[in-house]
């Protein structure tokens, strides 16, 4: 099990530092293209929250899950409003939307620790249940390469090189890999101590999802970006009915 989570890890990572590289193929990407890849995520993301992660850690922790939740929830508003400046994905790739060299150390450090909680869901889930945690890696993965996207166009649009462009993905991979491998590191991982895990990733992914994505989707000229979050809900509910399928034969 160890071994398939640490490669589940490093193709979040695979994923992270692609996003970057495909940027680098031209300089403007186009924002369509990159609206629906978060208006999908988006969808599968928060349909994964409150299908499977949240009735998950209520059963493992009863009540104390609800606080466990907000603290995940607050955890990442606070890094992203307090400690560093709010990042709108998908904004970056203007060139006037990015311009300052520190506001972009800020949103890698926004970015990072947003990375190490995915890395974390993805240990926690496998560990719990291989079902879950497929479901649980199948989401990240959707929103990794439009993350590899944003952090690469502030990178360009602050002015760094292309090697420093492509450090910078493989930084917020790294992060991932780092929060895999946390939860790694304890061996016997008991209900209670996972369901706080899939608490408080669940709060922590509910504001990515309905803080951060959402509102670049509704933002947008473009009106079928909305509609494709059903789609990504949608996606969920048939990867989880399939996946059920295929592991319980």
């Amino acid at each position: 099990m160890t071994l398939t989570v640490i490669l589940f890890g490093l193709v979040a990572v695979i994923a992270e530092v692609l996003g970057g590289a495909v940027l680098l193929t031209r300089r403007q990407w186009p924002r369509r293209t990159q609206e629906f890849l978060l208006a999908l995520g988006a969808g599968f993301l928060l349909a994964l929250v409150f299908a499977e992660l949240i009735p998950r850690s209520v059963q493992a922790l009863g009540t104390t899950a609800g606080l466990v939740i907000i603290l995940g929830f607050a955890t990442i508003h606070f890094f992203e409003h307090t400690v560093v400046e709010h990042l709108h994905f998908g904004e970056e790739v203007h060139q006037e939307a990015m311009v300052s060299r520190a506001a972009s150390v800020s949103a890698f450090s926004g970015l990072f620790v947003h990375a190490f909680f995915d890395g974390l869901s993805i240990s926690a889930g496998m560990q719990f249940e291989f079902l879950v945690g497929l479901l649980i890696f199948c989401a990240i993965l959707l929103h990794k390469v439009p993350e590899g996207l944003t952090i690469a166009s502030i990178m360009l649009t602050a002015g760094y090189s292309r090697r420093t462009v492509l450090l910078a993905s493989l930084g917020i991979g790294t992060a991932t890999m780092i929060g895999v491998l946390m939860i790694l590191i304890f061996t016997n991982v008991d209900a209670k101590v996972t369901g706080i895990a899939f608490a408080f990733s669940a709060g922590a992914a509910a504001y990515v999802g309905a803080s951060d994505l959402i509102p670049e989707i509704n933002r947008s000229e473009n009106r079928i970006a909305p509609i494709v979050v059903f789609g990504g809900m949608l996606l969920f509910y048939i990867t989880a009915k399939f996946l059920e399928k295929v592991i319980t034969g």
